[in-house]
């Protein structure tokens, strides 16, 4: 990656944006330029014109369809004028299409309030009274009508009683029971208050336009109200339908120009320019310059200079990561995005994440029928897991490879001969090769975090921070040692000498860097010490779990074909179906969550730092049949 800064005439801004977004190899710097003399910001106007022209269109898209990205079959420059024109006709078409909005508005509002009027019509459809009378209280009668749980009502009808009043329960539906409380005015009316507030009562208001109504006939003429709107609606559809078919080719044109225009918006915030010369910045892919510098001798009319160079220590941290482009490494991609973006200079882990992935995860869950299915599956639903699918169809055919290794396809072990070894028959072999692949995991990773410092000229991090060279040799002694007690009954000169040597470089790493009293100083760097023995000891230890788990595998084959074997024909088939669906999804989710458990944590966190951020080349939408 290299840092461009291309100086141009301030006319020719446009054109250099629209090169910029069609090569798609140009990421903005959005600093200040170092020349403080160069402080001003063309392209204001244009910007306001733009942004008013596209807010005009988004309102006008909200009610026909423009499409996002139509083909651009010709680039050229939006000048201003163009800009403006395009912004005066979407005015234009936005006033006339603003009346279709506020139509739909009224309907809907009045759709709204007939429905209200029709909710309260079925509340109170079961009361046999005048509505209007319960609108106001009368002068020697109090009544109450609402809504109260139903568990609530025997409760409330016995404290009514001794307030004076009278419950009547005129209607229930689901947990609530609607009723009426009558009484005398008086002193009684805050008691009454109090208790109907306890028992969770809630008053239903009665609607003005109701009273003195049938509730039969006021139902019928909402109907009839509500299918006059749907009429209106369905025209009011039609009418802005034949407006949008006159106005379509307007419209498409409108977005073709405004898409031909933000590149140069979108740079606006990376451009500074004083009079008629002004600059840019930006991060560009090393083997992308030369074609870039070309094709900006073949689009701009004025001359202009462009200077590349490799970034400086200071700023690493500010240039982009370019994305793998890989289609079988995108899904694995996407899961490393979802930790973070690798800095610059740092190892992309995709590649080294997805074989050990499958690696695990096809050790975990090896079956051939169970593979093909999950291959199957992803494969079948392809268009609605997107880039994703690829992931699936992998993921199982891991697990058939390891299957055919294991000689076991939906669990059973009888079918298909073993071209390896089964796990539920030499578990210690299994748990063997789980630690061992756990110390090459670890060991790799160490390196990879060793690497990525020298990268980004951290070495002393390199040499002994967290899982670097002098932790690495601490590692690899401790497992000299363990392999010599195995072997041995001792644990070895050598590997203690490197043990306590290494631990104690590190303490006195620590020791030096730690600014605090002595005895916090102590406290602390005896602490890391032992953390640091103790992580990487359980740090191999979990990686047992890709043992545990195969055998888990196969011992819960095992257990649902024995289960099978002791009904008949019709529950065999039924048991080893539904078996295997079980094993599929519960046990195949947590393989997959254990394997991802054993990549952020064991992996990720050793030598990936996750912070940096993602290449966004200024790109122009020219949609999918553009040429």
């Amino acid at each position: 990656m290299q840092h461009v800064r291309l100086l141009v005439m301030t006319d020719d801004l446009p054109q250099a944006s629209l090169t910029l977004a069609e090569t798609e190899s140009f990421h903005p710097d959005h600093r200040l330029p170092e020349a403080s003399v160069l402080a001003e910001a063309p392209g204001r106007d244009y910007r306001e014109r733009y942004r008013q022209a596209a807010s005009r269109l988004d309102k006008i898209a909200k009610l026909v369809p423009v499409p996002a990205a139509p083909p651009i079959r010709q680039l050229h420059v939006v000048h201003p004028d163009e800009l403006i024109a395009v912004s005066l006709l979407l005015r234009e078409r936005w006033e006339e299409a603003s009346r279709f909005e506020e139509a739909f508005h009224r309907l809907d509002e009045e759709e709204r309030f007939l429905r209200d009027q029709q909710t309260a019509l079925e509340n109170f459809a079961n009361l046999k009274i005048d509505l209007g009378k319960l609108r106001t209280k009368t002068r020697f009668l109090d009544f109450y009508v609402g809504v109260v749980p139903r568990e609530n009502v025997s409760r409330l009808q016995g404290a009514v009683q001794l307030a004076g009043h009278l419950l009547f329960k005129y209607l229930e539906r689901a947990d609530s029971a609607h009723v009426i409380i009558v009484g005398p005015r008086g002193e009684g009316e805050a008691q009454l208050d109090s208790v109907l507030t306890s028992a969770g009562f809630q008053a239903l208001p009665i609607p003005r336009g109701l009273a003195d109504t049938d509730p039969a006939q006021k139902q019928e003429e909402l109907a009839t109200r509500r299918a006059e709107i749907a009429g209106q609606r369905e025209a009011l559809q039609t009418e802005i339908a034949q407006w949008e078919q006159s106005n379509r080719e307007m419209l498409v044109d409108a977005r073709r120009t405004l898409l031909l225009a933000e590149p140069f918006v979108t740079l606006d915030p990376s451009i500074r320019s004083l009079g008629q010369l002004a600059v840019l910045a930006g991060w560009v892919p090393a083997a992308a310059v030369a074609g870039l510098e070309q094709r900006l001798e073949e689009t701009l009319v004025m001359p202009f200079h462009l200077e590349a160079r490799e970034p400086r220590p200071d700023e690493r941290h500010l240039v982009p990561t370019v994305a793998v482009k890989n289609r079988w490494l995108a899904p694995f991609a996407m899961l490393v995005k979802q930790y973070g973006i690798p800095q610059y200079g740092e190892v992309d882990p995709t590649p080294l994440f997805a074989f050990t992935f499958l690696l695990m995860f096809g050790s975990m869950f090896g079956d051939v029928g169970q593979g093909a299915v999950i291959a199957g599956l992803a494969w079948t639903f392809r268009a609605k897991l997107g880039r994703f699918w690829l992931f699936g169809v992998m993921a199982g055919a891991a697990s058939i490879v390891f299957g055919f290794l294991y000689g076991s396809i939906f669990g059973y072990e009888e079918i298909l001969p073993a071209l390896w070894k089964s796990p539920i028959h030499h578990p210690i072999l299994m748990l063997q090769i789980a630690l061992g692949y756990g110390v090459a995991f670890i060991v790799v990773a160490c390196l990879l975090a060793t690497y990525n410092r020298f990268a980004v000229r951290n070495i002393a991090g390199a040499w002994f921070g967290h899982h670097g060279l002098v932790n690495l040799a601490f590692y690899l002694a401790l497992v000299a040692g363990g392999l010599n007690v195995a072997q041995q009954g001792s644990f070895g000169t050598s590997p203690t000498l490197v043990v306590l040597g290494s631990l104690a470089a590190l303490a006195a790493y620590g020791w030096r860097h730690f600014d605090a009293p002595t005895s916090e100083k102590v406290l602390v760097v005896f602490i890391e010490t032992l953390e640091t023995v103790i992580g990487y000891v359980s740090n191999t230890l979990s990686f047992l779990r890709v043992a545990a788990f195969s055998l888990n595998h196969a011992a819960l084959s095992l257990a649902v074909l024995t289960l099978a074997g002791m009904m008949g024909t019709t529950g065999h088939i039924i048991t080893v179906i539904l078996g295997n669906v079980f094993v599929l999804v519960l046990e195949g989710g947590i393989v997959a969550i254990q394997v991802m458990r054993l990549q952020y944590y064991e992996g990720f966190s050793r030598y990936f730092s996750g912070d940096g951020h993602e290449f966004a080349p200024l790109r122009l939408k020219r949609g999918a049949e553009a040429s």
